[in-house]
């Protein structure tokens, strides 16, 4: 794993380009310790931050061809490169190196743009071919690997992290206003779109090239979903699956570094460890993470998966002061307001890892591919009942309960009853904003009345909306929450994985993601994956005889973060002081009276406010990070009282 930034002109860059292009790599320096190195020719400068993890000796960057016209910079691992490499070689390309990176090099001269779809791998490149003045850039099927783009007259930037193109002080960081409603709605933007206005994203299974002033992208890759396969017998899918995940798990061994995996004792990351101690034949170093609360810690069940494999298990735990105080450079690591909690803690296992190994497998994509999140059987049982509802109930009842009753219940269970069918029964009701941080009549609630009139104008689901619906006839309704949440949710979290694990400097893989696993899982029917309030069935089933039974059938706990608790005690006044002082106020997002009101009420424990604290609290650490250009911010440290803070940020 490394960090690729540069610029390239369709005409000519300035001479001080080479030094923007140098700014660009270094902010990025955490992604590639090891090395740096930059290609300038005039038109093109590409700078590149290595990571080392194959040929140690040889894979410096950029890398070019025999003739030195075609130059790539590169981030992540393309797994099969043995394989392509062997019929490059008998079509008549000569090696330098024993790197993969060569191989996307000499895969261009053969095969053009649609190299890529010859790669088994994570990757983002940009691959500059300077007889052609073409500038090609390509994201991996899933997006496991990030890569940003921007424009800047005839000059196009881009970069593993946005604050790369930031640095280049071409673009100045602005935010897209109208995106707040998404970003505190669905924790991130759906598409291309960032939060910075002019800041785009290279869709995960697309490419983009520039070239002769225009910018065009395509789309090689998506998940072939409503392409049911015919049903089987019950073993052999069970076995198809489990050797699918062998031969993924194998190929993510590829290094020449010791590898690790993340264990937090749920079913994906044991599944994974408990695959990589068989193929080693020798005991693996995990590693896992909790809170110092009892009912916050996995690590009963990670030890539990530990001994029965005999890994040697390696763990640290986080207490409240670690946590508040490693946010706000989590943020700048992030570039974009923190989706969840759960990042955090990520960012220290990583740390930890980093003692030991320099990568690390991850359980990461299992619970997208398979139905593992309880809001799936949740969604689909609302949706049947809205379908009764709606054909049993008179309409004037159901406005009158919706306007009059919900309303009127205890906060909540007007809020639980707010999220179900008795509300809203449109897709982006049911689907999206009812599993929202911040759904959006809380986001009316808290918006300054400036806001609220600018953010009227989109639908801030529009984007989540349309993967819902773009999936085939014939696709059943789990086809198309599993479709859009890997296009959008997965694609989050997959930069939460990236980037925390980057603040560490430390590589993370995900064999769940293979892409010959996610087409198989995606043809599989519905009952392969969620069945009643079963989820992961065929991943149940293949890790039958692997698993100890307290694994194969635990809850889901999903990486819980004690911030309810922990925001209505002592830090509850520090989170005052970054909503409600003058800053804040100033910047006209917020109704501070209603903010304010929202924290006495969590801190009393009337209502449980723990996600919209989460998000507004992540949002303006965010605003004074970048578009103040503050740099890194720092908290206060935290007081005794709430009422301590409320007077403080009323002065």
């Amino acid at each position: 794993m490394c960090g690729i930034a540069g610029l390239v002109s369709s005409d000519h860059l300035e001479s001080d380009a080479p030094r923007r292009a140098v700014r660009m790599r270094d902010v990025i320096a955490h992604r590639g310790p090891d090395d740096c190195g930059m290609y300038f020719d005039g038109r093109a400068a590409l700078g590149h931050r290595r990571l080392s993890i194959v040929d140690l000796r040889n894979g410096q960057q950029p890398l070019s061809n025999e003739g030195g016209d075609v130059w790539v910079v590169f981030n992540g691992e393309i797994y099969n490169h043995a394989d392509v490499r062997r019929d490059l070689e008998a079509r008549g390309h000569r090696y330098r190196t024993k790197s993969d990176t060569e191989t996307i090099v000499h895969a261009y001269e053969e095969w053009g743009d649609d190299c890529v779809v010859r790669f088994n791998g994570m990757f983002a490149f940009a691959l500059w071919d300077e007889p052609r003045r073409r500038l090609l850039l390509a994201r991996d099927r899933l997006g496991i690997k990030p890569l940003y783009w921007a424009r800047r007259d005839d000059i196009l930037l881009f970069g593993s992290e946005i604050k790369a193109i930031l640095a280049s002080d071409l673009i100045e960081p602005e935010a897209r206003l109208s995106a707040l409603p998404e970003i505190l709605g669905t924790r991130a933007t759906a598409g291309a779109d960032t939060l910075y206005d002019g800041i785009f994203k290279v869709l995960p299974g697309h490419r983009l090239v520039f070239q002769d002033g225009a910018v065009r992208t395509t789309q090689y890759w998506d998940v072939p979903v409503g392409e049911h396969r015919p049903r089987s017998r019950s073993a052999d899918v069970a076995a198809e699956f489990k050797a699918m995940l062998e031969e993924s798990v194998r190929l993510q061994l590829m290094s020449d570094v010791p590898l690790g995996v993340f264990l937090s004792g749920g079913l994906d990351s044991s599944a994974i460890a408990a695959t990589m101690t068989q193929l080693r034949g020798e005991p693996i170093e995990a590693f896992s993470v909790a809170f110092e609360e009892r009912a916050f810690s996995e690590l009963e069940y990670s030890r539990t998966v530990a001994n029965a494999i005999g890994a040697r298990a390696h763990e640290v735990v986080v207490d409240e002061a670690d946590f508040f105080d490693a946010l706000p450079k989590l943020v700048w690591h992030e570039d974009e307001p923190i989706a969840y909690p759960s990042s955090v803690p990520l960012y220290f296992v990583s740390a930890l890892a980093r003692e030991h190994v320099k990568v690390v497998l991850t359980g990461e994509g299992s619970d997208e591919l398979l139905a593992g999140y309880g809001r799936y059987p949740r969604i689909t049982w609302n949706w049947r009942a809205a379908q009764l509802y709606d054909r049993t109930v008179p309409g004037p009842i159901r406005s009158a309960i919706a306007e009059r009753l919900i309303p009127s219940l205890p906060e909540h269970l007007a809020r639980y009853a707010r999220r179900s069918f008795l509300n809203d029964r449109s897709p982006e009701g049911m689907v999206f904003d009812s599993f929202g941080s911040v759904p959006l009549a809380e986001q009316q609630a808290l918006f300054s009345p400036a806001m609220r009139d600018l953010v009227r104008a989109e639908h801030p689901y529009a984007g989540s909306l349309a993967y819902f619906e773009r999936p085939p006839d014939g696709s059943t309704l789990l086809d198309r929450l599993l479709y859009a949440d890997i296009k959008t949710y997965l694609v989050e979290l997959l930069m939460k994985q990236d980037q925390m694990s980057m603040a560490a400097s430390i590589e993370s893989r995900v064999p769940f993601l293979d892409h010959h696993l996610v087409e198989f899982a995606a043809r599989l029917p519905d009952s392969w994956k969620l069945s009643g309030r079963s989820t992961k069935r065929v991943l149940r089933k293949a890790m039958a005889s692997v698993l100890p039974e307290a694994i194969l059938n635990r809850p889901k706990m999903g990486f819980p973060v004690p911030l309810g608790s922990w925001t209505r005690g002592r830090w509850n006044a520090v989170v005052s002081d970054v909503l409600l002082d003058r800053r804040s106020r100033e910047r006209g997002i917020i109704d501070t009276q209603a903010v304010s009101a929202l924290l006495e009420r969590h801190a009393a424990g009337a209502i449980d406010a723990t996600d919209r604290i989460w998000s507004l609290l992540n949002l303006e650490i965010w605003f004074r990070t970048f578009i103040d250009r503050g740099g890194v911010q720092t908290l206060a440290e935290p007081r005794t009282s709430y009422s301590d803070a409320h007077s403080l940020a009323e002065v």
